[in-house]
């Protein structure tokens, strides 16, 4: 998988999310088993924007080529979505959300994985593309 259907995919993503939870955000706590309150659906509002955001990072970052910013991107990324992986599976054995988290848990599964091979691969890439003594130079 390449850097530019990654994140054309979390654009696709992040931009559901975002229309969901501005919109239609007591459907989308309650496939977790979440009572909308007025508190959790004004959050949902909130994470809404932030997801759109993103929606439209990820898509105009999709031709970025691999540098410092593309790998910052990728890195919080993979941070990101494992610590959703975890939240979810945790709140779920905890008893407080319903077996819906497992779908958000697969996709966030999947971004993760998919950011940290982009991740491993890009850096064994820069160190096959650097001169023979760089690396020696990058750490002085």
């Amino acid at each position: 998988m390449n850097f530019r259907t990654l994140a054309v995919f979390t654009a696709i993503v992040t931009f559901v999310l975002g229309v969901g939870y501005l919109f239609a955000g007591a459907t989308v706590v309650g496939r977790w088993q979440i009572e909308p309150t007025e508190s959790v659906l004004l959050l949902g509002r909130r994470m809404g924007a932030l997801y759109l955001g993103l929606s439209v990072i990820y898509f105009l970052a999709r031709a970025v080529p691999l540098s410092p910013a593309r790998t910052a991107l990728c890195a919080g990324t993979a941070l990101t979505c494992c610590v959703l992986v975890v939240l979810g599976i945790y709140e779920f054995s905890a008893g407080r959300i319903g077996p819906g988290i497992f779908v958000s848990v697969a996709i966030e599964a999947f971004l993760a994985l998919g950011y940290i091979w982009l991740l491993l691969t890009g850096r064994r890439t820069t160190a096959a593309m650097s001169p023979p003594g760089d690396a020696a130079n990058r750490l002085r």
